[in-house]
């Protein structure tokens, strides 16, 4: 028997190793050195196509027979990297019996005998666990999925053929975990984990379903996929800030959470505190974040008590200079909203709505757009309305400041929408907002002025020292620089050219919002949409990405009777 690259699958496992474990082209050579025939004799030898796998035709010992020779046939490795089109014939001939077992495991019955088990795991493991290429983007770059497109496997149409086989092969009913467990085991659930790296988010679809399905099958090995994933996580976060399979793997977490009993366990607990909110952190959130947020969603709704330390992490990791970033936060911040309980709210709604304040009055148009927003969701107005008394003192001066300065006029009326359900809940409150900001405002200005006076006394002072003419000459600007930094502190005066003192009325706000929902709506000639490059794309790439079909559109734990 011959072995490329000195590798031997499960040689400490006591697997049975198939006899045509070969590498392709690898092959050839090999056996032209155990014999003087010539290489195409010995390969058409050693692989040639066998007779199908009819179960009316034959009996029971030769097909399970027949079955392992196919499945040690198809141990054979072959190139699809440096020379695609050698060994086509043998390629096809590979390619004809994964296709033929993936039909007899799916419309037969009584198929999977013990013998197989060995002979199907290797198969699966010679044909999938490999070193992966070196990463296409070894720097970390944040991956853009309308810009970038992925590496390719270029051996798939034999490994999608492999891992159909084997999922037909999990989902069987004939199969057995009982007898399974012998061959997948922890090591061979660490190698599969390995390979969700991969950056052909086809293999890493097929790795996703397969992993789940075998945490439902193997009750044993459930504890220790949970164990090897927060490894995973724990790297990424704190190491790499790099892996291509995050978002997969947040998928199967998502199917698992929902299957967690109550009341959780603590490990649980410690595990959405200490490995989910971080990786909130990643310059790449963008690529798994709906996963994330339905992962802190599921934990939510399983256990109300965890709302409190989940929006404080929130607000902790919360961006500063990434409005993309931003914008996810608060897509994430309202689904919490819509699941969080009342007395919960409270608890942390006073951080929650300065930090949505800063928001509204962030210059990125689609923050405060989305900030906004929230005056949109009915549950959230209803949370608003029942604590209105706090909120509203800490939203009026970000929404007054705002109606006349943001350069976005979309902004000023949904601002001026917000401010009429404000008035509307309680005009009383609402009018004692008003006048707290008016004094504020006067109380700005007087502490300005009395700066500005400290400062020209000052200036008095100096102009009387002998020396002061010859100072006066090494410091240039000093007057524009203190009126520059005035003008920055000063508040800026109102566009509509009112005073701070002019009353805000039901009328006023209800008239400023049609009015800026006409200039919003004369300006709209045609919707904002990121512009995309004109690089031009790879028509393979996109081809096959969209003849991909998913392995399984919804994942579904089975229930665990011990309780995960």
């Amino acid at each position: 028997m011959v072995h490329v690259d000195g590798y031997i699958p499960f040689s400490t496992g006591g697997l049975p190793k198939s006899p045509s474990f070969h590498q392709g082209l690898a092959l050839a050579t090999a056996l032209s050195r155990e014999s003087n025939k010539p290489y195409l004799t010995n390969f058409t030898s050693h692989y040639q196509p066998l007779r199908p796998l009819l179960i009316e035709t034959q009996q029971g010992n030769e097909r399970e027979e027949l079955f392992i020779q196919k499945l040690r046939q198809c141990c054979v490795l072959f190139d699809f990297e440096s020379d695609p089109l050698s060994d086509l014939k043998w390629k096809e001939v590979k390619r004809t019996a994964l296709n033929e077992m993936v039909e007899y495991v799916t419309k037969n019955k009584n198929v999977i005998t013990e013998a197989i088990y060995p002979e199907a795991v290797n198969m699966f493991a010679v044909n999938l666990f490999r070193t992966l290429p070196p990463s296409s983007n070894p720097n970390g770059a944040e991956f853009d999925p309308e810009e970038d497109e992925p590496t390719l496997e270029a051996a798939w149409p034999h490994l999608q053929l492999v891992y159909e086989f084997f999922l037909r092969l999990l989902e069987s009913q004939d199969f057995q975990p009982s007898i399974a467990r012998r061959y997948i085991d922890q090591k061979f659930v660490l190698q599969l984990l390995e390979l969700f790296d991969s950056e052909d988010p086809r293999e890493r679809d097929f790795l996703k379903t397969t992993l789940h399905r075998i945490y439902g099958k193997f009750l044993g090995l459930r504890a220790y996929i949970r164990k090897q994933i927060n490894n995973v996580f724990y790297r990424f976060i704190y190491e790499t800030e790099h892996h291509n399979g995050i978002a997969e793997l947040l998928e199967i977490l998502g199917s698992i959470i929902n299957g967690f009993a109550l009341p959780l366990k603590e490990e649980h607990k410690v595990f959405l505190l200490k490995v989910l909110l971080p990786l909130h952190k990643a310059k790449s959130l963008s690529v798994y974040h709906p996963q994330l947020a339905y992962c802190v969603v599921q934990f939510l709704e399983k256990d109300p008590s965890l709302t409190e330390p989940v929006i404080r992490s929130l607000l902790k990791f919360w961006p500063k200079t990434h409005s993309p970033k931003e914008v996810m936060f608060l897509n994430e911040l309202e689904e919490i909203l819509d699941v969080i309980e009342p007395a919960e709210f409270q608890k942390v709604m006073d951080p929650l709505f300065r930090q949505l304040a800063k928001c509204v009055s962030s210059p990125h148009f689609q923050v405060a757009e989305r900030a906004l927003y929230y005056w949109n969701n009915e549950y959230i107005m209803s949370l608003i309305s029942d604590n209105y008394s706090v909120i509203l003192p800490i939203m009026y001066p970000a929404f007054y400041r705002n109606s006349r300065n943001h350069w976005n006029k979309t902004i000023h009326g949904l601002i001026y929408n917000a401010l009429k359900l404000f008035m509307e809940m309680n005009q009383k409150v609402f009018d004692e907002c008003t006048q707290q900001y008016y004094q504020d405002r006067q109380r700005e200005r007087k502490l300005m002025k009395d700066r500005d006076e400290a400062w020209m006394r000052v200036e008095a002072l100096a102009m009387r020292h002998p020396n002061y003419n010859a100072t006066i000459k090494g410091i240039t600007n000093t007057t524009i620089g203190t009126i520059s930094q005035q003008q920055l502190d000063s508040p800026p005066p109102d566009e509509d050219g009112d005073t701070d003192q002019t009353p805000l009325t039901l009328e006023k706000i209800e008239a400023k919002a049609n009015e800026a929902k006409k200039m919003t709506n004369s300006n709209k000639t045609k919707p904002l949409l990121r512009r995309k490059s004109d690089l031009p794309q790879d028509t393979y790439t996109m081809r096959a990405l969209s003849d991909h079909k998913r392995a399984d559109e919804y994942l579904v734990t089975p229930p665990d009777p011990n309780n995960c």
